[in-house]
């Protein structure tokens, strides 16, 4: 159900949304009450395959940029924020909605996680959110946001989260050094997926700067 806002609170305002992947995506939830507020969308896809799924919740929410993005792939994560700066010249906000690790360290015990497991793991999941700050700082020029998404796991152990769980405390802490260096510019924040699958409020556990 789409809800008709009076005087959108983001009308004008321009975001960037990673991490969708279907309908039942939190970063999905995410453009969807951005649009909802009027901000413009840029989103992207993984892959080809990924893009029979995304391309149509792009064209729902009406995105004005819509582009191929591996965070793992030298370039395309320029190539989305020179097309963002062709276009719109500037960005407000920034979403942050991906992770992964191999499946073989995902599913194993952290003690018996690949060097190279973790390394790709910290690369996609939390350098990569580093990765576009950097590039989304100098187009925030009236000031932003930034949202990374953490889970419970980050701070507690939970079975079977494995190598995740550190990672995405890394991630958590990479959020608060934003924070501090980005101060007066823009604010930095993590959403806490609580319940794993069907939260999509990327608000939660905001923290916000001065």
């Amino acid at each position: 159900m789409t809800i008709e806002v009076p005087r959108p609170a983001l009308k004008g305002k321009k975001a960037l949304v990673v991490g969708v992947a279907n309908q039942h995506s939190i970063a999905y939830g995410c453009a969807k009450a951005f649009r909802e507020l009027g901000a413009d969308l840029a989103i992207t896809y993984l892959n080809e395959k990924s893009k029979t799924y995304v391309e149509p919740l792009a064209q729902e929410l009406g995105a004005a940029i819509f582009l191929a993005l591996d965070v793992a792939k030298p370039g395309e994560l320029e190539s989305v924020f020179d097309a963002i700066s062709a276009k719109w010249g500037e960005l407000d906000i920034l979403v942050h909605s991906i992770a992964w690790a191999p499946k073989e360290d995902l599913q194993g015990r952290l003690i018996d996680c690949s060097a190279d497991g973790f390394k790709q793991a910290i690369d996609i999941s939390c350098h990569s959110f580093l990765r576009m700050a950097r590039l989304a700082e100098p187009l925030m020029k009236n000031g932003g946001a930034m949202f990374a998404m953490s889970y419970y796991g980050a701070n507690k152990v939970v079975a079977n989260y494995n190598v995740m769980g550190p990672v995405k405390a890394a991630l958590e802490a990479s959020c608060r050094y934003l924070a501090y260096e980005l101060g007066g510019k823009c604010a930095v924040e993590r959403g806490r997926n609580t319940l794993a699958r069907d939260i999509t409020d990327c608000h939660d556990q905001r923290m916000r700067l001065g």
